[in-house]
């Protein structure tokens, strides 16, 4: 997904019927954006395995990364049948 600091795309793992594994192969980088994604991405990740779907809070200070991870995901899981 396109945010205003580039492309977010999430790449999950579904097994059993369940989130095992979700990760953000692209995000945006460069500047502060590359600080605030290395913060907020591994939280972004977590929560999508601990959720189970893409009802995730945001991390606050990378919104727009957040919002862009969750629509991500949510086509991720779309896509796996979820």
């Amino acid at each position: 997904m396109k945010t205003q600091y580039g492309p977010v795309q999430v790449r999950i793992t579904v097994t059993g019927g369940k989130i095992t594994a979700a990760e953000a192969v692209q995000q945006p980088s460069g500047g502060q954006s590359t600080q605030i994604n290395g913060n907020a991405v591994p939280k972004l990740n977590a929560a999508a395995v601990a959720a189970g779907s893409a009802d995730i809070d945001a991390v606050s200070g990378a919104t727009y990364t957040s919002t862009g991870y969750k629509q991500s995901l949510q086509s991720a899981l779309d896509q796996a049948g979820g």
